[in-house]
């Protein structure tokens, strides 16, 4: 089946989501995608330490390299579903993964921000507002389809991953990377949920005051967080992540997994950053953080990868390819 890949103009993005729409987002997981990821559009970059220089350009290009280091570059065109700010492809592309580019996600706000980050790049990309299991472009339109922490967002995965392959031209290859295992999403959220309540209440102490983020800023992120369980639907085991992509028709399917230590002084840090104002941390955090995550990250490579089964890792990565004729 074809799609139109000309429909009518995109929604425009809603970054201050009243009270009765996250009340009724929270029965809708589509809207509640829509609402929390345009409320996060803006500052999205700076939450997560995302930039579009050599760190990241590195770190995309590692997840890239983790199931499809052996294909030929560059593909000629790409797409990103649940594009975010445009951080995997337009840092792949950097790297030489793809000559052009296209961005997609529910959210429009997100859609904004990655067009905008492009064009701040140079790169050829063009961008439209899509739903993952319906996918407004014709048949054989992408060379490569490529995705980061976006599969668990998804409500019929099969479907979307069907969709992926639909519009990827025959022999065409699709990766997904920071996808959430089911065990490293639950160490990761209990560290999260204890650095939040410890910092929120610590910070309430006469001396840290000043280390407190306004009120009603902390009750924003408590409303997002709120969304964030309605909008965070799946955890995957990588090899349940493999079958989902047989499944749906593909092949060469190959899933890989990384991040136990790394993650767990990232998920800490990622939350004491937003519980507390922004100014108090300075270069010298910003390196502990980065410094650590990289020592970490050797560790898990080299050493506890070699002991550890695949699934107590974070993040799981799976790629496939589109069956030739």
């Amino acid at each position: 089946m074809t799609r139109n890949a000309t429909p009518d103009v995109d929604p425009q993005p809603n970054p201050h989501a009243t009270e009765e729409q996250v009340k009724a987002a929270l029965a809708d997981t589509k809207l509640a995608q829509v609402l929390y990821h345009d409320w996060e559009a803006e500052s999205y970059d700076d939450k997560w330490s995302i930039s579009y220089d050599e760190r990241c350009i590195d770190y995309a290009r590692g997840r890239f390299d983790a199931v499809a280091a052996d294909e030929p570059l560059p593909y000629e065109r790409a797409m990103e579903l649940g594009c975010g700010t445009g951080f995997f492809l337009l840092n792949l592309m950097q790297s030489g993964v793809a000559k052009t580019g296209s961005v997609t996600d529910l959210s429009p706000g997100m859609v904004k921000v990655a067009l905008r980050n492009a064009e701040n790049l140079g790169l050829d990309v063009d961008g439209r507002v899509a739903d993952a299991e319906k996918i407004p472009y014709d048949d054989n339109t992408f060379d490569l389809v490529v995705g980061h922490a976006v599969l668990h967002h998804i409500p019929d995965v099969e479907q979307a991953l069907r969709e992926v392959l639909r519009v990827l031209r025959p022999g065409g290859r699709f990766v997904f990377a920071g996808e959430p295992t089911t065990i490293g999403d639950f160490y990761a959220r209990w560290l999260s949920r204890a650095t939040w309540a410890a910092t929120t209440n610590i910070t309430k102490w006469g001396p840290l005051r000043g280390w407190r983020r306004p009120q009603t800023e902390l009750d924003e992120s408590s409303r997002a967080a709120a969304l964030e369980a309605v909008v965070d639907i799946h955890t995957f085991d990588p090899a349940d992540l493999e079958r989902m992509a047989r499944k749906a028709g593909a092949t060469q399917v190959k899933a890989a997994t990384e991040e136990l230590s790394a993650a767990m002084l990232g998920w800490p840090v990622r939350t004491f950053e937003a519980a507390v104002p922004a100014e108090k941390l300075g270069w010298g955090w910003a390196m502990f953080a980065f410094n650590g995550w990289k020592r970490l990250s050797w560790l898990d490579e080299n050493v506890l990868r070699k002991v550890v089964p695949p699934r107590f890792f974070y993040n799981a990565i799976v790629t496939g390819v589109k069956p030739a004729d």
